[in-house]
Formats: structure tokens, C-alpha cells, sequence
């Protein structure tokens, strides 16, 4: 279990899991009551509906206590990779009129990637439950490394959700329950806004049974959407689920500095005021209106240096390419060969990462506590390497095109807002 004194950024960032070596450029989550696998249990004691089976306890009180009320409508807004000090840094999402109730720190689960959070957020249950370990995973039921937002195998271009053809169904995957029937079993219907190139996907598949999908193609379809959902008189209990991307493909495409990142910032709090202004006026108080996101970024600039093909021994060394993340690799060693790949990635990159073991990287909670699916042992190989500052290994058979990553236990990565206002 995480040791931590709540509640600011500077007590979450220095959270710590006993066995696992602590730095201070790394966050470590903080699962029991503020991180974002907590958020499910709270949208259902919101809505006044019990919580899902198996799922992380609600929130701690510091986002109860001014939230202590039930909600005729719940709406989260997920901004995927708005980090916490990217934020505060950019004066936060405050604008004239529109002040939230607060604006608190979470962690972002492990790894800190789109798969493993939303997973996460639709289940309410902690990635060692759940058992979506990354970006990309090894399936040894299906004999392949799996990309685990496209549902293909991770070597492939293109092909989406190609996995089918091996007998793959993103329906029945998951051993855990999703978030939408069992809110419909309570009587609450799900609403989930996503752009049109993903709203059909596997993964939407895989997390959204159950929710009625409203698909958006551009941000002012989003938007206006969203005004005229809360502008419904209807009575009937809702969740409504939006998820925001661009952001996210900016940060990765051009690092979190980019101008282009700052711009898609500043449309965001723009985009909030004109939704929340005349809507917070009305004093309805019927809606929690929630920002949330799955990760925030690091800067990684290209360095051929932590590209695995300037490491032929190491690849030898393996039996076959690393999965997880490149933020957060998980390495499988050819038999006889685990203590030669760790004494090369000790002396290639000394100081850039710690490697510990799988069963070291279980049990100190760092997927989660409790007892955890015992999936996860063959899922993860047998090391995991927790890099340092911007460190990253690259492993794909294609060009090293990002300037922004996630995945890892960098404090930007890890912590991320909740902001919440009533209309």
C-alpha cells in the first residue's frame, strides 16, 4: 500500500511502495483514495448507486467533503495527457466566472498510459486486477504482442482490430465488469462522446458495452453536443462520458512545450467557459461537471542511444521484443540469459533505469494491491525497468517519431487534475 500525508501535489509526488526504491523523479500511485482508479466508486456513490464489484474505494474525503450531495447527472470530461504541473504551470483551468469548487491532484495509475487509465475508469478496478499492462502486451493465449488501443498485432501498420482473426473478442476480454450495465442495472443510462475515428473501436468495444455512443468529428461538435445534454429537462439519472484527444497526439508528436500544446490548452479553457458560464448561472445544482485525465507527458528528445537496434546484444539477449511502454518496458530474457540483461541495461544506461523484478513489481502494490490476477506474471516477462528523468527504450521497427512519452513514474506523468464544478 502507498505511504503518503494528503493532500498537495508535493505529498502526492512523494508517494512510496515498500520493496520499490524511491527517487525524487518518481511518483509512485497513490491507490487507496487519490488516484483516478478511485473515481469510478466515486461517480456511483454521486449517482447513488453502489459500487462495482471488486472496485478501488471512493476518493478520499478532501474531494468528498465539498461534493457531499447526490447528482441527477454526472459528466466527466477526459483530457487525455493534461498532467498536473502542465496545468498549474498554464494557470489552470480558472477562468472569469467559471472557478471550480477545487482543483485537486491525482495520480494516474501503472503504467501511466490511455489503455491501462481508461481500462481503469470504466472498470474501477486497479490495472492488477484488471490486467491491460500497457500500450502494447504480451498475449500468450493468442501467441503474439498485442497494441492494445487498435487491437492488432504491435508489429503491424494498420489493420485495426485485426486480432478477430485470432479468435480475439474485445466484449468478453476483460475478466472484470464495466462501468454502463451495471449503472443501467440501477436505472442510470450512459451517455459516451467520442470522435468518430475511435468511437466504433475495439477498445471502445472492450470498456463502453453498455453506453450509448454519441460520436463527435470535430471539437465544436463536441462541444455543442455537451451544451445541449445539459441543457435537457429530463429527469432521468445520467452518466456522460466525453473523451478529448487532440491534446495527446500533440504532446507526443511535438513535445508537451510545443506552442501547439500551449494553443490546444488555451482552446480547452476557452471551450470550458463558454460551456460552464451561463450554466453555472442557473443554479440548477442537479450536475457535477468533472475534468479528469489519464496521464500527463515528459519531453523525450531523440536520442539513438536508447534505440534497441544500437543494442544487438540485448537483443540477443532476448527472446523476444519488449512490450509495456517505452516508458516503462517489460523485458523477457531468453532461458539462462535474465542476469546478463540486467548487467547490460545496468551498464548501457547507468543510473537511467532500475530494473526490478516482475514478482517485486507485484507485490509492492505497484499495479495495485491486493491479490492480484495471475495473468499478470506471464504478461510482464521478467524484468520491469522504472526509467530516470526523460530515459525511454524504443523497441518498434520504425522510426523514433515522438518528442513527448508517458508510461512512467516521472511526478509530470503521474499527477494529474480533478476539477469539478455543480451546475
Amino acid at each position: 500500500m502507498a505511504r503518503y500525508v494528503p493532500l498537495t501535489p508535493e505529498s502526492l509526488a512523494a508517494t512510496s511502495l515498500p520493496g520499490l526504491p524511491s527517487a525524487p523523479d518518481r511518483t509512485f500511485p497513490a491507490y487507496e483514495g487519490y488516484s483516478i482508479a478511485n473515481l469510478p466508486s466515486s461517480i456511483c456513490a454521486w449517482l447513488g448507486v453502489p459500487l462495482l464489484e471488486g472496485a478501488a474505494p471512493p476518493l478520499a474525503e478532501p474531494y468528498h467533503q465539498p461534493l457531499n450531495s447526490r447528482f441527477r447527472r454526472v459528466v466527466v470530461l477526459v483530457v487525455d495527457g493534461l498532467g498536473w504541473y502542465f496545468t498549474q504551470q498554464r494557470g489552470g483551468l480558472a477562468l472569469a466566472g467559471v472557478d471550480p469548487i477545487y482543483a485537486l491532484p491525482l495520480t494516474s495509475i501503472v503504467p501511466s498510459t490511455t489503455a491501462t487509465a481508461l481500462t481503469t475508469l470504466w472498470t474501477g478496478t486497479y490495472p492488477a486486477r484488471h490486467g491491460i499492462l500497457g500500450y502494447e502486451m504480451w498475449l500468450k493465449e493468442y501467441g503474439l504482442i498485442a497494441n492494445m488501443i487498435l487491437h492488432n498485432p504491435a508489429s503491424y501498420n494498420g489493420d485495426f482490430g485485426s486480432l478477430r482473426l485470432a479468435g480475439f473478442d474485445p466484449e468478453t476480454f476483460l475478466s472484470v465488469p464495466v462501468l454502463a450495465p451495471h449503472l443501467a442495472s440501477y436505472g442510470v443510462r450512459t451517455l459516451g462522446l467520442m470522435h468518430v475515428a475511435i468511437a466504433r473501436s475495439g477498445l471502445s468495444q472492450m470498456l463502453m458495452r453498455g453506453c450509448d455512443i454519441l460520436p463527435f468529428r470535430n471539437s465544436s461538435d463536441l462541444w455543442v453536443t455537451l451544451e445541449h445534454i445539459l441543457d435537457e429537462t429530463t429527469n432521468r439519472t445520467s452518466y456522460i462520458y466525453a473523451y478529448w484527444g487532440d491534446l495527446d497526439e500533440l504532446s507526443h508528436r511535438f513535445g508537451p512545450e510545443d506552442a501547439r500544446v500551449d494553443l490546444e490548452f488555451n482552446v480547452l479553457r476557452l471551450l470550458l467557459q463558454r460551456l460552464l458560464q451561463p450554466r453555472l448561472s442557473r443554479r440548477w445544482e442537479d450536475t457535477l461537471f468533472l475534468v479528469v485525465a489519464d496521464h500527463g507527458f515528459v519531453s523525450t528528445p531523440r536520442y539513438a542511444r536508447y534505440e534497441l537496434r544500437q543494442h544487438p546484444q540485448l537483443k540477443q539477449d532476448l527472446l523476444m521484443p519488449p512490450s509495456g511502454e517505452n516508458r516503462l518496458p517489460y523485458l523477457f530474457p531468453r532461458p539462462g540469459r535474465a542476469e546478463d540483461v540486467r548487467a547490460y541495461v545496468e551498464s548501457a544506461w547507468p543510473g537511467e533505469f532500475e530494473v526490478i523484478s516482475t514478482q517485486q513489481a507485484i507485490q509492492s502494490g505497484l499495479f495495485g494491491p491486493g491479490q492480484p490476477n495471475p495473468i499478470l506474471y506471464e504478461r510482464l516477462g521478467e524484468w520491469v525497468l522504472l526509467p530516470r528523468e526523460q530515459a525511454y527504450l524504443w523497441w518498434a521497427n520504425k522510426e523514433n517519431s515522438l518528442f513527448g512519452r508517458h508510461g512512467g513514474l516521472h511526478p509530470r506523468e503521474m499527477l494529474v487534475p480533478l476539477c469539478a464544478w455543480v451546475l
